[in-house]
């Protein structure tokens, strides 16, 4: 590892980061990889070939049936340490078990629910009674779990709930009265984190519920588009009573808590839709080969061709993101643990630093997600559209992703606001860098060669200087909006996929860099071939958002200059697309299957 000092949360946009500094899911060690067939055993034996009975909800005791499965195989426990009953994995490969899964349809809702916002509000911010009590037994699936933080009138601005809990007279209990609604694994869950207001106070409380306490009462189960088979119910409390000393954290922390679980909940859930992507290709794929039209295999196809590539190409580069940012938190982790933090604030903090990457990362995960299924209904042709064909559940059960976990227009406007908060107190320097870039503009650009050697050296370049039209438009446009930026949404969300097109780009060049180090160039071409398509696609990205933004607050010189500041920094050196395109689906065309 280069001695480098270890890089903060949005750091990437500033600084350039080495290929030996990044994890790539090619490391895997031997025991990681049996972690994940275990996963995928289970995924494969007890879940895919009950799709239709899971979905039908004909049998309620299905789901808990089947997570009472996962639990004996230790799939519940993967985050708890090991003294409170679980493996006490590192974050990368808590990732790994939730890429796996995520290919599993409603199930992946229902463990993903309970493994990630139905326990670790309990593990992260519990007392020691509390871990004790509970996290044993949600690590081993006896108790189901679920979080109460959505209202009919409270979803993004979940701070303006209104569920009430009021001290009882004798001063044991509170009285929790109030009615949620969205809440996954509602009709099973035997514990559920409830976020409720203290009388008058301004900030949510959260507290820990037993079904059993009383007071609880339910509507049927929700009719949704996709993910049928994942319990979904509204919730009423009406003087539900429970303990005082059943309250989580302190008073008023439960926006906090809400907060930072949801940190862990967005990238498990881009990584999560990594896997359904991956079981997408596959399907697609095989479907392809099969199908004969005009005589031949559909494969053959140049359209079908494309298709495959980028659903491909797509999802190996956001697979590169994940596992960079989850090594990230895992080494700020560490790094935490040393200065002598306690494990669960430790693990908070790491998520915290890189809350920035983790909404970057679920817009983008959930959006290949879309992109892959969508494409994968088109090869199916009728079939696609079909309930009887392989791909239309996929199709249905993927559009919640980009709602689910903060909707992707929040997460994109939250990216924005969480950098420039971070550049206001001093933790980031951003405007330096934006100044340069703007010096930068005003002086002669540099048209020799540099000298630079290696695989990627002009990718690099490329590289920067997409970072660059990043701070130029955005370091614009804080100078000309001032406060009123944060009103300014079609900005934010213009500025939040430039920075996470490239944040993915850069991801992707160095996963094939260092895998070309670890194996060598030649045998490594695709991954060099579909680093570089996507960088191409990213530098499209970063020009169409970039000058959306421009157009939306500059006129006159100034957007003059602008423009032809974005045009400089996101140039790109022609390559011929199609060849390299075919190339990589010609050889998921022969493997037969999502291939890396």
């Amino acid at each position: 590892m280069s001695e480098k000092k270890a890089i903060k949360g949005g750091e990437f946009l500033v600084r350039e980061t080495a290929a030996d500094e990044v994890f790539i899911p090619e490391e895997w060690s031997e025991e990681q990889k049996m972690i994940a067939q275990t996963c995928h055993d289970f995924i494969d034996h007890e879940v895919m070939p009950r799709l239709d009975e899971i979905d039908s909800m004909e049998h309620p005791e299905l789901m808990p049936q089947l997570l009472d499965k996962a639990g004996e195989l230790g799939l519940l426990g993967t985050s708890v340490p090991e003294e409170l009953g679980g493996f006490g994995m590192d974050f990368n490969t808590t990732m790994l078990v939730s890429e796996v899964c995520g290919a599993g349809h409603s199930f992946a809702v229902a463990m993903s629910a309970h493994t990630g916002i139905g326990t670790l509000p309990i593990l992260y911010y519990g007392n020691e009674e509390q871990k004790k009590k509970y996290i044993p037994k949600l690590a081993t699936g006896e108790w189901k779990a679920a979080y109460c933080l959505t209202e009919p009138d409270a979803g993004s601005d979940a701070n303006s709930g209104k569920t009430r809990a009021t001290l009882s007279k004798d001063g044991k209990h509170y009285l929790i009265n109030g009615q949620k609604m969205w809440i996954t694994n509602g009709g099973f869950a035997d514990v559920f984190v409830v976020f409720a207001k203290i009388d008058d106070d301004k900030n949510l409380t959260a507290f820990i519920v037993e079904k059993e306490f009383g007071g609880i009462t339910m509507n049927p189960e929700e009719k949704k588009m996709g993910i049928k088979g994942s319990s979904t119910r509204q919730i009423f409390f009406n003087d539900c009573p429970v303990p005082v000393e059943n309250m989580l954290s302190e008073r008023q922390n439960g926006f906090k808590i809400a907060v930072n679980i949801l940190n862990v909940g967005r990238i498990k859930l881009g990584v999560a839709a990594i896997g359904g992507s991956k079981m997408a290709i596959t399907k697609a794929v095989r479907y392809a080969n099969e199908r004969k039209q005009f005589g031949k295999s559909i494969s053959e196809f140049g359209a079908i061709k494309h298709k495959l590539a980028e659903m491909t190409i797509k999802t190996y580069a956001s697979e590169a993101a994940h596992y960079r940012a989850g090594q990230n938190i895992d080494d700020a982790y560490e790094a935490f643990i040393a200065g002598g933090m306690a494990p669960g604030e430790a693990r908070l903090k790491s998520l915290e630093e890189f809350a920035i990457e983790c909404a970057i990362l679920k817009v983008h995960g959930s959006e290949v997600l879309d992109y892959v299924v969508d494409e994968a209904v088109q090869i199916g042709g009728g079939m696609g559209y079909s309930a009887e064909g392989p791909f239309e559940r996929g199709y249905r059960d993927a559009r919640i992703n980009r709602i689910f976990e903060g909707t992707n227009e929040i997460n994109r406007m939250l990216t924005i606001d969480m950098l420039l908060k971070r550049a206001m107190k001093g933790h980031l320097d951003l405007m330096g860098p934006a100044q340069e870039v703007l010096k930068e503009l005003t002086s002669v650009p540099s048209f020799g060669d540099d000298g630079d050697e290696g695989l990627f050296a002009k990718e690099k370049k490329v590289l920067a200087n997409l970072k660059k039209a990043g701070l130029l438009v955005a370091g614009a446009a804080v100078q000309k909006l001032m406060q009123k930026l944060g009103d300014e949404q079609e900005i934010l969300m213009s500025l939040a996929d430039m920075l996470a097109e490239g944040y993915v780009a850069e991801s992707v060049i160095l996963r094939a860099e260092k895998l070309a180090a670890m194996r060598g160039e030649e045998n490594c071409q695709h991954e060099i071939t579909m680093a570089k398509v996507f960088l191409h696609h990213a530098v499209e990205v970063a020009g169409r958002a970039g000058r959306e933004a421009i157009y939306a607050f500059a006129e006159g010189d100034e957007q003059r200059m602008l423009l032809m500041g974005l045009k400089r920094f996101t140039k790109i050196e022609p390559m011929n697309l199609k060849a390299a395109r075919r190339q990589i689906a010609d050889y998921v065309i022969e493997k037969n299957e999502y291939p890396f």
